[in-house]
């Protein structure tokens, strides 16, 4: 069921909902998410069930302010700190030590809990509402079946689990990918998982370097969304050059035309490609943004509509290798890894 996340009812209704073990549908700047009471590791242990997704896959627990840090966190070092001031409300997510009493189930186990303050009114709502019932956090992975594509409309969540799941409705996401998180249980701040802050942007405000590995850190807690295969759509994803996507696109027409058996083929470019005429109708083609934000913004829903458009194939135009579009080029690259 879908409410206006607007009315002050629904507010109300969502948070009595959380207080009682349930599941919500909620809205956030990044995309929406499957949220429960962090604080309930019955109702914590639904999302898991409702997503498929593994138990030792940790969650991010939504805080209403900086101060809901504290009952979460057994420690906050001072370049966290500057972070969260700098960031917070907003798409950025902190690994920190966890104290041992709260949320073992919703951090995976682990002795750290991945803690984030969204910025959208109807999300920040919801967690002051829920606070006031004593429900002091709430973990919310991406509301969708584990490893699939993310939601950013009510539409696309209910698509996902059905009517039975209450769904606030707050417009679809302004951001459009899942936040940065950064690890802070460590004496430098590491990146773990890029999202629409740069690196750059996280040294400056934080007066400490942040690190970001190149290979995969065995060290590091384990975070929402760093599996190599994730964010996948029933289609198969490519990244090519834009030479690449021409020259693929023509082999494509010929081998169409011999066999009329290969299906169709969604390109999502910057780059204008031509397509013969005699093969346009094995292609949908649609532009890419030109800036990155706007791109993080459209890629789910565009990955999400080639999908219901029901193609064989997606083929993307590699983002430029610039600080700005690395949280697009970590979701793409998921995306087209091979599932195991």
């Amino acid at each position: 069921m879908i409410l206006d996340g607007q009315s002050p009812q629904s507010i109300a209704v969502a948070a009595q909902a959380l207080q009682r073990g349930e599941l919500l549908g909620l809205p956030t700047e990044t995309v929406y998410g499957l949220a429960a009471d962090a604080g309930n590791d019955a109702a914590v242990a639904k999302i898991f069930e409702a997503k498929g997704r593994p138990a030792n896959h940790p969650l991010i627990v939504h805080v209403a302010s900086a101060q809901g840090v504290q009952r979460f966190a057994s420690h906050v070092p001072d370049f966290a700190k500057k972070l969260i001031d700098a960031f917070w409300p907003g798409p950025l997510t902190l690994i920190l030590p966890r104290r041992p009493e709260v949320a073992a189930v919703a951090a995976g186990g682990q002795n750290s809990a991945g803690l984030r303050c969204p910025s959208h009114p109807v999300a920040l709502a919801v967690l002051k509402s829920a606070e006031a019932l004593g429900v002091f956090g709430v973990a919310a992975p991406s509301a969708n079946l584990f490893g699939r594509v993310s939601p950013t409309t009510a539409e696309h969540v209910a698509g996902e689990f059905g009517e039975g799941l209450l769904i606030l409705d707050g417009g679809a996401c302004d951001v459009g990918i899942e936040s940065t998180i950064v690890d802070c249980t460590r004496a430098a701040p590491v990146l773990l998982r890029p999202g629409v802050l740069t690196p750059q942007q996280l040294s400056d405000a934080c007066g400490v370097t942040v690190i970001t590995p190149n290979e995969p850190d065995a060290n590091a807690p384990r975070a929402s969304g760093t599996l190599e295969s994730h964010y996948a759509p029933a289609a198969k994803v490519q990244l090519m050059t834009a030479a690449g996507l021409q020259k693929a696109i023509d082999a494509y027409s010929s081998a169409n035309a011999m066999s009329h058996t290969v299906g169709t083929v969604a390109v999502w470019s910057r780059s204008q490609v031509q397509v013969p005429i005699a093969s346009a109708a094995a292609f949908i083609c649609e532009a890419m943004p030109q800036l990155a934000a706007e791109c993080a913004h459209q890629l789910f829903a565009q990955l999400r509509s080639f999908d219901a458009q029901g193609v064989a194939h997606i083929w993307v135009e590699a983002p430029p290798q610039l600080p700005e579009w690395e949280g697009v080029q970590d979701r793409l690259t998921r995306a087209s890894a091979p599932t195991r």
